[in-house]
C-alpha cells in the first residue's frame, strides 16, 4: 500500500502545498480521500488521472477539502466519455454537494456536449452517503468509517482502509475522539491533520484562534498515536505550514509523546507499507 500526500495545505493559500488530499494505492485500487485545491495536478504528478480512480472518499464538506471535486468530476467525465460513473462516498450531505456541483457546472457541461460529438450526456456520478460505523469495499480494499469531532461541521467521518493485512487511517480534520481511536488502532499509517497550538495562539484575530477549537495539535496527534498503538504518525494539513528546515522541530515535538515513526513532508511525500 502506498499512502501519498497529494495535498498537505490548509485553507491558507500556498504556492507549495495543494489543498487537503491523501491518495491511497492498494493493489489495483486507487482512491483519494478529499479533493482540495490542485488535487488533479498533484495526482497527475504521480501518474494518476481522474479516470484511473476507483472512487473518491470525502471526510467532510469544508471547502478546502472539496473545492477541486468539480475538477475531478469534469476531468473524469471528459476522459471516460461518461462510460464509467465516478463513485463518491462521504457523510450525509455529500449527495447535495455533488448535486450543487453539477448545477454549477451545468453551462460548461452543455458547451462541451454541443462541441464534442463523442459526449452525449453529462457526468455520471454515483454517490453513497455514509453514517459513522458504516463499512464497504472498493474492489479488494475493505473500508470502515467512524464519526470524528469537527463541530460545528457535522456530520464528519474518518476512514480506515485495509488491504492485504495493512491498514491506513485517514481521519481528516478532527479533535481527538473515540472515532479516531477506533480508526487508528494499531494502524500501519495514521494520517492526521495538525496544527501547532503554541504558534497559532500567536496569530492575530479572533478567526485565527477559532481553528484551535476543532483541530488536533501535534501533541494531540502524537498522544493519539501512542494511545492506540499506531505504527506511524503522518502529519499533514499543517498550520502554520512549516518550511523543510522546521520539520525536525515538528517531529521532535511529536516524539515527546510517541515513540513510533513520525513523518512530515511536502506534497507528494509517499509512505509505502
Amino acid at each position: 500500500m502506498d499512502v501519498i500526500l497529494t495535498g498537505t495545505g490548509s485553507p491558507l493559500p500556498s504556492a507549495d502545498r495543494a489543498g487537503p488530499s491523501t491518495l491511497v494505492k492498494a493493489g489495483d485500487t486507487t482512491v483519494p480521500a478529499d479533493a482540495g485545491r490542485g488535487v488533479v495536478m498533484r495526482m497527475m504528478a504521480v501518474g494518476v488521472r481522474p479516470d484511473d480512480l476507483d472512487g473518491v472518499i470525502i471526510t467532510h464538506m469544508h471547502s478546502d477539502h472539496v473545492c477541486a471535486l468539480n475538477d475531478v468530476i469534469t476531468t473524469h467525465w471528459v476522459r471516460t466519455r461518461e462510460r464509467e460513473p465516478l463513485k463518491i462516498w462521504g457523510p450525509i450531505g455529500t449527495a447535495r454537494l455533488v448535486e450543487r456541483t453539477l448545477l454549477m457546472l451545468e453551462d460548461d457541461i452543455g458547451y462541451r456536449i454541443d462541441h464534442h460529438e463523442p459526449l452525449v450526456a453529462g457526468p455520471q456520478v454515483e454517490v453513497t452517503e455514509l453514517s459513522p460505523g458504516d463499512s464497504f469495499c472498493i474492489n479488494d480494499v475493505d473500508i470502515t468509517t467512524a464519526g470524528t469531532a469537527h463541530a460545528p461541521v457535522h456530520p464528519t467521518i474518518g476512514f480506515r482502509l485495509e488491504h492485504d493485512g495493512v491498514a491506513a487511517a485517514l481521519v481528516g480534520d478532527t479533535l481527538p475522539c473515540e472515532g479516531v481511536d477506533i480508526l487508528a488502532s494499531e494502524a500501519d499509517v495514521y494520517v492526521q491533520t495538525v496544527l501547532r497550538r503554541e504558534l497559532v495562539e500567536l496569530f492575530p484575530g479572533e478567526m485565527a484562534q477559532d481553528i484551535l477549537e476543532y483541530h488536533s495539535s501535534v501533541v494531540d496527534a502524537a498522544q493519539t498515536a501512542a494511545r492506540v498503538g499506531a505504527k506511524r504518525l503522518v502529519m499533514t494539513h499543517m498550520v502554520p505550514a512549516p518550511t523543510p528546515d522546521e520539520y525536525p522541530e515538528w517531529i521532535a515535538r511529536a516524539a515527546e509523546h510517541f515513540t513510533g515513526e513520525i513523518l512530515i513532508g511536502d506534497d507528494l511525500t509517499t509512505i509505502t507499507v
